[in-house]
């Protein structure tokens, strides 16, 4: 594997993460959207699906965002009867996200995000050095 393609994969693992999360981000944001009747959906978690796609320019596999899906679990209920969207008996189904898993995936994220950071750099300092050994 050549510089380049070290390179190539490095961007796409940092791209998917970003987008990662950016849906992350979207789930945070939305942790307490309910909807605006009663039995109205509330907002639905989301996750990014990851798949290995071959990078046509370099050859390589690199990871890209294949799809990003609701997650199917179901909805927890609170007893507000003052909210709009409660039922007759008080309840309100509330968004299916935990903020504890989001950040927990946040950190993953980052972390992969810097590892490829991190990599990026070191093929960068490689190919300035071999750069200088031309001259």
């Amino acid at each position: 594997m050549d510089l380049s393609q070290a390179l190539s994969i490095s961007a796409a693992g940092m791209d998917a993460q970003t987008q990662r999360l950016r849906v992350i981000a979207e789930n945070l944001a939305n942790q307490d959207s309910t909807g605006s009747f009663p039995g109205a959906t509330p907002y639905r978690r989301k996750s990014a699906v990851f798949e290995a796609a071959l990078d046509q320019s370099t050859g390589a596999e690199a990871v890209r965002v294949k799809a990003i899906i609701p997650d199917a679990s179901p909805f927890p209920q609170k007893y507000d009867p003052s909210n709009p969207a409660a039922d007759p008996t008080g309840y309100v189904r509330m968004p299916n996200v935990n903020s504890f898993v989001e950040m927990m995936d946040m950190r993953e994220a980052e972390r992969s995000y810097s590892a490829n950071l991190n990599v990026m750099q070191a093929s960068r300092s490689m190919l300035t050095r071999v750069i200088d050994l031309l001259k």
